[in-house]
């Protein structure tokens, strides 16, 4: 129990550390933050719109996170990123991303999504999302093709 407790205690609120710093919050300019804001929301629109126009792959709009859970046309997200890291390339590059199985507590759920970061500029994310399709049109366990 003692454990849990610590466990939830540093999940459910931020660290000390990340309190006190935090408190600079207050001496940051607005223009920094709405820049900062708009650098995301445009990292986002790009991904999401190369997401929700591959074939198969169904996606949400987030509204507020810095990554988007997609679901792919594959039996097995992770199998599939595997896949991705050891056997495929595009002109050399391929990506990485989270499979979302690990961000669920019911077994099975988000086994075939993947959760992406947008914390790349606008071009690299849009490179990614071409290596992902790419990678999808010939992935061996895709369950669409397209």
């Amino acid at each position: 129990m003692a454990a849990i407790l610590k466990m939830g205690q540093a999940r459910l609120c931020p660290p000390t550390l990340g309190q006190w710093a935090a408190t600079a919050y207050v001496d940051v300019p607005p223009a920094y933050m709405e820049s900062v804001i708009a650098q995301y929301t445009q990292r986002r629109d790009v991904v999401w719109h190369a997401l929700r126009t591959t074939p198969g792959v169904t996606v949400h709009r987030p509204e507020g996170a810095f990554y988007v859970c997609a679901r792919l046309p594959v039996d097995d997200a992770e199998r599939f990123a595997i896949w991705m890291l050891s056997e495929f390339d595009l002109d050399g590059e391929t990506l990485i991303f989270s499979p979302a199985e690990g961000f669920y507590v019911t077994p099975g759920l988000g086994r075939d999504e993947a959760r992406i970061a947008y914390v790349l500029e606008s071009a690299k994310m849009a490179r990614c999302m071409e290596i992902l399709t790419a990678g999808l049109r010939v992935y061996p366990g895709a369950l669409v093709r397209g």
